[in-house]
């Protein structure tokens, strides 16, 4: 491409790409795409795009069209990549002015020059860090600016590399210009506080940008720049100096407005100045032993005591925190059990924590963390009482709850708490002592207080639970503390029943739970909203205890589930609906059956919630989970939720439809449950069949579910369902096997077993393209254990309950392999007994010796040769399913089955589902369960002996060992 000629015409479909109008904009979209590969193209960019006097639209078109050429065209093992005399100028041209006006155009020329630094620096780019250190120093505030911007860029990206090559350039890099890089930070650094105490303000924004660049380029040179930076004196300087200079930087924010743009840019670079110490802590922690004593006093001092007054802001005392938390948590400075098997550095790092961490000192940090961080702030109250969901949304996580400091601070309570229980477990008794008795509803900072003192014990449980006795404390205060229903003592009440549910999994006695409940009902009727909200969490964290006993809800469960289903109706915000019907499923889910006379007000509601929602995929995914338990609970009566049920399965499952990438994976669940409670097949619940053949085309992590659903029809009802499905179906598993894992291989093999087991006599002919490949599987010898029993069981199925359709699969085998019928019996027979141990399921083990008997009587001379083998399979079958009458000594088959009993459930187990009764039934026609081995047995081999005559029956009978015929007539005794 000439430059000359092609400046203009790339010049005039860039400024089209710019356009609105898509008549215009798509034709040149395409005609830059042509161009990408055009040698030139980049270079004519290149000039377009540091050609100041251009349309900045267009301007910024071009840098991003360069910086992703260099993405796709930059490395020299990439098709159609740039030739290296382009490249060559591309480097020169990039850096030979840092004079962009636009700072977003700036930063996009940065972050290119970075990404030709990942692939070219140093070896083809060597001039690239000095052309920059020298333009870091130039006078003219832009050129400098641009420079620093870039440089900050090429840093992060080759501190970025990880191959050891790579890591040992970087070392090279950081050792060589760290001194620079501080002398450098510090020069801006100077410059800014010295201009912000002269109060020019215009000024001090300028110098802060550089002093912040400068600062994350020491970041990074810091952290990932030396391979023990404690050994560097320049490095360890600079991080003494940081304390320093944040001192510094938080005594100069008191004269600087809250609402002056230097003001946010200052409240960064404090924060940047804590990150460096958070990620060189992280990466080097016994490099930063040295510091250890000076972070904790820096960030306890401005955290906990009245040094930080009028200077800390919410993010600053966020990161102090976390900077004590990775102090105090980090692993490596804790010593083992045993300390001579722990390292100097620990050891050193472990005394100077301790010697830090003083009676005193863990004193006031628990103290100042309950009575002040603790303690909910008028914003949060305001919130209670304007926005009651907001704020249970924000103290429950919502998006901005990960990122404030009240679960910092909790976080931060949890780990001192555990690491020095021993001290502090009397502290925080203490203050719990001090707060017995209801508090004065006229005393607003009391009731705060208790509030605080009391989510403390809640966060503490665990390590507090040899040290209170929290049945007593329930029966003699907490109790008493909910019955007070005054609008100011609302926190209380609902510190206290979340109290509750933080100690209910730890101690909390199985007796008192029908006091609790008690309680939980009446809150749920609390003129609070807030109030029942967190109360219904509980009831979900006590329903979902170990130790839950269904008599003991049930005299509650009516009206509980009337006034949970009545907070569904309040609430109004998407995921205060999703976490009531939480518990609602949860409630559902533990008593199973017994919610049925309750459910008819919720089955109502959920089709309007369901519309309502149709904008809300979460909330939607909620409701699935909603009445998949509640098909559950209903059994066989959930057949009255079809009209709203079917639809919402049709939708959920439908790969064509976008709410499917959120709704899939319960869609499927319930589509599993709806058909395993299922009484009949009806025909819209056989339609949505149809949803499936796109859903086995996915190849996902659902085809588990799927494989299920097909059984589940199969099951309901395999003559009506094959007869729509099965060619659809068995071409779905043809093109599936070739690409899915063995496991998968295995799941889908079943559902074809299931189909031979229900159906034997059609299945063999709607599944037949299937079976060669699992006939040649087990004569092959599959490896996969798993893979070759499921062969057997699909083989031994046909074998034995459909013997002319195997005649036809031998002979069709014969003819695609080219060789004898007999030849082909006769390896399958024998790798049948050789791989009998990979089947390890006792039914199909049954099911083989059963299958290789039924080849008796014969006169074919190949089964007759495999006999001893068809007899070990046979003996090792009745060592499978035989049991000894102690009483009369003789055996008998333990599979039988002779009729269909309704299984006793006790209280807490789940009764059986419709299909576990349709299972039973067809286990009283399937053969393993219907056939006695010992008597087959006996049949074929009398059989046997009767074509052969007793003689030649003789005669086979010494092809088996004395010893294995020896213990097959210890079974045969009787007969």
């Amino acid at each position: 491409m000439d430059l000359n000629s092609a400046s203009t015409i790339v010049l005039q479909v860039l400024t089209q790409a710019t356009s609105q109008d898509t008549a215009v904009l798509k034709p040149a979209e395409e005609q830059l795409k042509q161009w990408e590969t055009q040698p030139g193209f980049y270079s004519v960019l290149l000039n377009i795009f540091t050609n100041h006097t251009l349309d900045v639209n267009v301007r910024w078109l071009a840098v991003l069209y360069f910086k992703n050429g260099i993405d796709r065209y930059w490395r020299r093992v990439a098709p159609h990549a740039l030739s290296e005399e382009e490249k060559t100028t591309l480097r020169a041209g990039l850096i030979a002015n840092f004079n962009e006006p636009v700072n977003q155009i700036a930063t996009q020329i940065s972050v290119l020059i970075a990404k030709v630094a990942r692939v070219d620096c140093p070896r083809q780019w060597p001039e690239l860090i000095p052309t920059l250190l020298e333009s870091v120093k130039v006078q003219d505030d832009l050129r400098q600016h641009r420079a620093l911007l870039t440089f900050y860029h090429v840093t992060k990206t080759l501190a970025s590399k990880r191959l050891a090559a790579d890591r040992k350039l970087f070392y090279d890099l950081a050792s060589g210009i760290y001194s620079f890089a501080c002398s450098l930070w510090n020069h801006h650094t100077d410059t800014f506080l010295q201009q912000a105490c002269r109060g020019d303000e215009a000024a001090a924004t300028n110098s802060l940008e550089r002093t912040l660049l400068s600062l994350k380029v020491l970041r990074k040179l810091t952290v990932h720049g030396f391979v023990e930076p404690h050994r560097s004196a320049e490095v360890m300087g600079f991080l003494h100096a940081v304390f320093e200079r944040l001192k510094q930087f938080l005594e100069c924010s008191r004269s600087i407005r809250a609402e002056n743009v230097c003001r946010d840019r200052l409240e960064k670079t404090i924060i940047l100045f804590t990150k460096v110490l958070l990620d060189f802590l992280d990466q080097h922690p016994f490099s930063f032993t040295s510091l250890i004593q000076r972070s904790l006093e820096f960030a306890v001092s401005y955290v906990f005591t009245e040094a930080g007054e009028g200077v800390v802001f919410e993010r600053f005392i966020v990161q102090c925190m976390n900077l004590i938390k990775m102090i105090v948590k980090n692993y490596a400075y804790k010593p083992s059990k045993y300390i001579e098997d722990s390292s100097p550095e620990t050891l050193e790092a472990h005394k100077i924590k301790t010697a830090f961490f003083t009676y005193p000192t863990l004193m006031e940090i628990c103290r100042r963390l309950v009575t002040h961080y603790f303690l909910l702030t008028e914003e949060e109250l305001t919130m209670w009482e304007e926005d009651p969901e907001g704020f249970t949304v924000e103290e429950t996580g919502g998006d901005s709850w990960k990122y404030s400091l009240r679960p910092c601070t909790e976080v931060l309570f949890i780990d001192i708490f555990h690491e020095y229980n021993q001290t502090l477990t009397p502290v925080l008794l203490e203050m719990v002592h001090s707060l017995q008795g209801t508090t004065n509803m006229e005393d607003t900072s009391a009731i705060l207080i208790k509030d605080a003192v009391y989510n403390a014990v809640g966060l503490a449980a665990y390590e507090l639970f040899d040290s209170v006795d929290f049945d007593q404390w329930f029966k003699n205060q907490l109790l008493a503390e909910l019955q007070v229903s005054h609008n100011r003592y609302k926190p209380i009440r609902r510190r206290v029943i979340w109290l509750i549910g933080q100690w209910i999994s730890v101690k909390f006695k199985s007796d008192l739970r029908p006091m609790l409940y008690e309680a939980i009902r009446n809150l749920l009727q609390d003129q609070d909203l807030v109030v029942r909200i967190e109360t219904a969490t509980t009831l979900k964290l006590t329903v979902d205890d170990f130790e839950f006993r269904t008599d003991q809800f049930l005299p509650y469960l009516e009206s509980m589930f009337t006034l949970l289903f009545q907070l569904l109706q309040e609430v109004t915000e998407c995921d205060t609906k999703m976490h009531v019907l939480h518990v609602l499923s949860c409630v559902n889910e533990r008593v199973n059956v017994q919610i049925r006379p309750y459910v008819g007000c919720l089955v109502q509601y959920l089709p309007l919630l369901w519309k309502q929602s149709e904008e809300h995929n979460m909330l939607r995914c909620a409701i699935l989970t909603t009445l998949i338990h509640l098909v559950q609970g209903l059994g066989a009566d959930s057949k009255n939720l079809y009209p709203f049920l079917l639809p919402v399965i049709q939708l959920s499952t439908d790969v064509s439809q976008p709410p499917h990438v959120y709704l899939l994976e319960d869609g499927l669940e319930l589509w599993l449950v709806t058909l395993e409670n299922s009484p009949c097949l009806t025909p819209e619940l056989l339609r949505i069949f149809q949803n499936m053949s796109a859903l086995l085309e996915l190849s996902s992590e659902n085809l588990k579910n799927c494989f299920k659903i097909i059984n589940a029809y199969i099951f309901l009802s395999s003559t009506e369902f094959l007869q729509m499905y099965a060619v659809d179906l068995c071409r779905s598993f043809c093109e599936l096997l070739k690409d899915i894992t063995t496991e998968g291989q295995v799941q889908a093999l079943k559902v074809v077993e299931n189909v031979l087991k229900v159906n034997p006599v059609l299945g063999p002919q709607m599944f037949q393209p299937l079976l060669p490949s699992v006939f040649k599987g087990i004569i092959d010898g599959e490896r996969y254990p798993m893979l070759m029993s499921t062969y057997l069981g699909v083989m031994g199925r046909v074998l034995l309950q459909n013997t002319s359709f195997f005649s036809l699969l031998l002979n069709q085998m014969a003819c695609e392999l080219g060789q004898e019928l007999d030849q082909i019996l006769g390896n399958m027979i024998e790798m049948w007994v050789d791989r009998m141990d990979n089947i390890t399921q006792p039914e199909r083990r049954k099911l083989s010796a059963l299958a290789l008997l039924s080849l008796l009587p014969s006169l074919n001379g190949v089964i007759q040769d495999k006999f001893c083998g068809i007899i070990h399979v046979t003996l090792e079958g009745l060592y499978d399913v035989m049991t000894e009458d102690p009483e009369t000594g003789t055996y008998k088959d333990c599979m039988l089955m002779s009729h269909f009993e309704e299984p006793k459930v006790t209280e807490d187990e789940e009764p059986p589902t419709e299909q576990d009764k349709r299972k039973k039934m067809l286990a009283l026609k399937d053969p393993v369960h219907t056939v006695s081995l010992q008597q087959f047995v006996y049949e074929k081999l009398k059989a046997q002996q009767e074509l052969l005559g007793e003689q030649g029956f003789h005669a086979l009978m010494e092809t088996v060992d004395t010893e294995v015929v020896a213990q097959l007539q210890e079974f045969l005794q009787g007969f």
